[in-house]
């Protein structure tokens, strides 16, 4: 039948590990069988719609928004049709880069799935300067991965992958990033537990892949043409205007335990020379019996039982924040410590996104919205000034710990929030103990 068809088609959609049709149990009435089929077919339909899962159950704070559709009147405008496989079709994210995420499962699935598994990288530590037959595995790894660009160190070809290859300062430097990533010493050295990383299989890609398919099937189908999408799992921010990218450069976010937030939200205003009101969390935390010393030192002040932080170059936030209609108190800033945006893993704040060159940002901003004389000269100023913006800019703080990267390959992070093993659960995939970022406290800023 036609929805046997489709059902059997799953896979590239990630939803291979869920039996959306179980077979009918000997003595069960025909009309019995319709309704279980007609129950699967709509199950299928919101899973390809807005997911199988539901993200508000997941999280405390979620406002993405979700597509939505009437799927039985859809299923049955499709039946009377006779063409349920194009309207199946039809449901799921039609982007380019769906398609190349699901081209990409599909190929780890089969990689996983195959009868000789692939070998394992074996134990023993390799630093620069080794010649090792395990080093092009390595590479292909840290090209897979992200952290190493073709173009600086490229796979040896199949032919010679068994040889003994030289282990660069290139190759060791990508591999601290990976290492920093999985809170591993970054000694660019390959040792056990970096082995053990290096060592993860196609499963655990095909894995991370049917996750990543599931979070895009979260999203509104037509997203703003002119929006900020921040991918907290990667630290990355993505600017589009028109439809265009523009602007690609990274930030910091929530710490574990501070984890910024799924939300759609939007920048209405610029806010130049920022004080910071610290909130009691950290005023009552952190900086509990801090005494007047030390507020000095800081240029902080006590209002109304409030510690607040003075404009300038020392603030928490930096010199611009960018104002976001929310009730979470989660917005972009500045900071007053550009250096740990060298880091590879900089999930390093409280909750808020600090954004890598953030007075260029606000200028690029300004000038695209006309209000680049008014931005000018709050800058200068040296108070604390508003600068509205004529149109509200959308913003989305997505979870994306795989994408496609610039450079158009598909790339794999961390789960530093541990947020992929409930989606993975509830797609039928099995558990597992995967190691993660971990993070030190850096400082208090927000």
């Amino acid at each position: 039948m036609a929805f046997d068809q489709v059902l059997a088609d799953r896979a590239k959609h990630g939803l291979d590990h869920i039996d959306f049709l179980a077979k009918p149990a000997d003595g069960v009435a025909v009309n019995d069988g319709d309704a279980a089929r007609t129950k699967a077919a709509l199950d299928y339909a919101g899973a390809l719609v807005h997911g199988r899962v539901d993200p508000t159950s997941l999280y405390k704070v979620y406002t993405l928004p979700r597509p939505k559709a009437n799927l039985a009147a859809g299923l049955a405008r499709a039946l009377a049709r006779n063409d349920l496989a194009a309207w199946f079709d039809g449901l799921a994210p039609q982007d380019a880069e769906y398609r190349q995420l699901s081209d990409a499962y599909l190929a780890f699935n089969a990689k996983a799935s195959a009868a000789t598994p692939a070998q394992e990288i074996p134990a023993g530590v390799i630093r620069v300067g080794d010649r090792d037959a395990r080093v092009s595995p390595i590479v292909e790894q840290l090209i897979e991965s992200g952290y190493l660009s073709p173009s600086l160190d490229a796979p040896a070809p199949a032919a010679a992958a068994a040889a003994p290859r030289l282990y660069t300062q290139s190759v060791s430097d990508a591999l601290k990033g990976l290492q920093t990533d999985y809170g591993i010493a970054a000694d660019g050295v390959v040792g056990p537990e970096t082995l053990k990383v290096l060592n993860l299989g196609a499963g655990d890609r095909a894995r991370a892949l049917a996750v990543g398919l599931e979070r895009r099937r979260w999203l509104d189908r037509t997203p703003a043409t002119t929006r900020i999408d921040v991918n907290t799992a990667a630290a990355q921010l993505r600017y589009y205007r028109d439809g265009t990218l523009v602007d690609t450069r990274k930030v910091i976010v929530g710490e574990p335990g501070h984890e910024t937030p799924p939300l759609s939200s939007p920048i209405y205003r610029l806010v130049a020379n920022p004080t910071w009101t610290i909130p009691k969390s950290i005023q009552n935390g952190e900086m509990a019996g801090v005494g007047d010393d030390y507020l000095q030192a800081h240029d902080m002040v006590m209002r109304d039982g409030w510690i607040v932080q003075q404009p300038g170059p020392n603030n928490a936030l930096g010199l611009v924040k960018f104002d976001m209609a929310n009730d979470q108190a989660i917005y972009l800033h500045d900071t007053s410590a550009p250096a740990l945006f060298d880091r590879s893993q900089r999930h390093l704040s409280h909750g808020c996104v600090r954004v890598e060159d953030a007075l260029g940002f606000a200028q690029m901003i300004a000038e695209d919205e006309g209000v680049a004389e008014a931005w000018q000269t709050a800058t200068v100023s040296g108070e604390m000034t508003f600068v509205p913006l004529p149109r509200r800019i959308p913003v989305r703080l997505l979870y994306q710990n795989v994408y496609v990267g610039d450079d158009g390959r598909i790339a794999f992070r961390t789960d530093p929030y541990g947020w992929n093993d409930p989606v993975a659960e509830q797609l039928g995939f099995a558990k597992v103990s995967a190691k993660r970022a971990e993070v030190k406290p850096i400082d208090i800023g927000p």
